[in-house]
């Protein structure tokens, strides 16, 4: 610690790149500092540093973390509470740049796997970034010693001592999460894809804010038809909707709540914290949200089930495209899900393409059969559970035709639900088959990416990979668009995306597999190893993505030839 203060002063009023004296181990009081890396100016990345307390100090009870559940879920819990020491405790600007800044990467609404925070039987380790303090370009030494010497030790001291944390409020996170995370599993012995437990509150604060909306929102309430319950090991019994396997329909009228139904399940794959209210959703952890995409590429991807006899003979077998059509994007995404292992599809008809949903009788009569090579997915949808044991649900305002396709028909009236089987099934009728009936939903074509579509080099130059937010990432000269995969939702995993691609390249994308089956392969390396398997030096900002949105990424690269 007297080291860090000693040098920290020699260097005040020196070059910025003096600070790389810095770097390497420092011990306090009650923790130990790695200096991991210093940047080179106050204008570039910040800093990068760790620090590590030990495990019997830190004396959260061993009860908290020696599951995977309840120790992924404690880290999220010290990353949130590293998070509000910085902000009760440190300054921020103190010069130039992004001078006095600190920062811990944490998750929004929802508990992702993280490489911030690690506890472990010997150490819990908090990784941070830090801006350190400039004048102009001259290190602002005086001004570092206060970040490190005070601000730093009081974040440490508020965050990692389970001492100076409200205990209840730990508990309660970690046992909320390890609820959700049976509850997710306890829908294959209940015969269920979805749930939603009475009580929760499903609207959010806005359109780019996921915060639940505290004014005004309902609880929900589950229609006692469709009423299941659970027993989860914190909560005890809880009561809620249950959907089932098949077809499922969300009905309604405009602002009722469909929607926000549907966002709320697609949103059920990952775990909340406590207070979110969704935190008693829970959906098959890989269940997709399809939609139309148009302007999408698509490589090699068998979407005849859905689109075939395209004018010119054009193959749809192994259909590739760099601007995707509405339909034919929405038939390769589903059949990319299909390719995944998805057991459940997501579809809301706003972000559908119309031709692709639905072709109505007076169409049919207009347009012949064989003018037309879209099967919509009305003709589809129940050959998709029957055949490949695939459920949907799907919200639908405009068309009645879908009742006599549904197993379940949800009505929302006013964000409560309503169970409209029988309603829906008096109005249905035996839906006029397609004169040319879709292929079978045969294996999928076995694809993947040649050498150069993975290659991350810039005009035979390094390694460059990058994100410029959410849903951009900069993958050596390809630039993949990210913004229509919506079950993608924080960029440490936009983040972890792009190095997974370059795993990828490096150890399975030449050894027979095809595309999903060397994804798989990472995504397990990754669960057994941890993310940091993937960064050539120590971060602490990346989030584990699903084997859906990696392989999505991938799909979406533009330039080169697939095998």
């Amino acid at each position: 610690m007297e080291t860090l203060r000693k040098k920290l002063l020699a260097l005040d009023g020196k070059s910025y790149k003096a600070y790389k004296n810095i770097e390497g181990r420092y011990t306090f009081p009650n923790f130990v500092l790695n200096i991991d890396h210093v940047q080179g100016d106050p204008f570039a990345t910040p800093s990068r540093i760790n620090v590590q307390v030990a495990t019997s100090h830190a004396a959260f009870p061993d009860d908290l973390w020696q599951t995977t559940v309840r120790r992924i879920a404690l880290e999220d819990f010290i990353a949130r509470a590293v998070r509000q020491g910085i902000h009760k405790h440190v300054k921020g600007r103190r010069g130039s740049g992004g001078s006095g800044k600190m920062h811990i990467s944490t998750s929004g609404q929802q508990v992702l796997v993280r490489n911030a925070v690690f506890v472990s039987p010997d150490v819990i380790e908090a990784r941070l970034t830090l801006g350190l303090p400039a004048q102009g370009r001259r290190a602002a030494g005086r001004e570092a010693v206060a970040m490190f010497m005070d601000e730093l030790p009081e974040v440490i001291d508020a965050a990692l001592y389970h001492a100076n944390l409200d205990s209840q409020q730990v508990r309660q996170h970690v046992h909320s999460i390890e609820d959700q995370d049976v509850l997710r599993h306890w829908l294959q012995d209940a015969g269920l894809v979805a749930f939603v437990a009475d009580g929760a509150l499903l609207p959010r604060a806005s359109g780019v804010d996921d915060r639940p909306l505290c004014e005004n929102a309902l609880p929900f309430m589950a229609p006692g038809p469709l009423t299941h319950t659970v027993i989860l090991p914190n909560s005890g019994e809880i009561r809620g909707l249950g959907i089932g396997h098949g077809v499922t329909l969300i009905v309604g009228g405009g602002f009722h709540g469909k929607s926000t139904l549907l966002h709320a399940l697609e949103r059920g794959v990952y775990n909340h914290i406590p207070g979110d209210g969704r935190e008693r959703v829970a959906t098959v952890e890989n269940a997709v949200k399809v939609r139309a995409e148009d302007g999408r590429a698509i490589s090699r991807v068998n979407i005849s089930p859905f689109i075939d006899h395209l004018p010119f003979g054009r193959d749809t077998v192994s259909f590739s495209t760099e601007n995707a059509s509405g339909s034919t994007s929405q038939a390769a995404n589903i059949i990319e899900a299909l390719e995944c292992g998805t057991q459940l599809l997501l579809i809301d008809e706003d972000t559908s393409a119309t031709n692709f949903m639905i072709r109505d009788e007076r169409m049919q009569a207009l347009v012949a059969d064989d003018k037309e090579p879209i099967t919509p997915l009305i003709h589809r949808v129940r050959d998709l559970y029957q055949q490949c044991g695939v459920s949907s649900v799907i919200v639908m305002g405009g068309s009645g035709d879908y009742f006599d396709v549904a197993d379940t028909v949800i009505m929302l009236d006013a964000y409560q639900p309503h169970d409209v089987t029988t309603q829906a099934r008096a109005l249905a009728r035996s839906i006029v088959p397609a004169t040319t009936p879709g292929k079978a939903f045969d294996e999928p074509v076995s694809r993947r990416p040649g050498v150069d579509v993975l290659s991350p080099a810039r005009a035979n130059r390094e390694v460059k990979i990058n994100t410029r937010g959410l849903n951009d990432l900069l993958y050596g000269e390809h630039h993949i668009d990210l913004s229509q995969v919506e079950q993608l939702i924080d960029i440490g995993q936009t983040r972890s995306m792009g190095l997974m691609i370059y795993y990828f390249a490096q150890h399975y994308a030449a050894t027979g597999e095809n595309l999903i089956q060397g994804l798989q392969k990472v995504m397990t390396d990754a669960q057994q190893q941890g993310l940091d398997i993937f960064s050539p030096y120590k971060v602490g900002d990346l989030a584990l993505p699903r084997l859906h949105e990696l392989a999505a990424a991938i799909n979406r690269i533009r330039e080169g030839q697939w095998q």
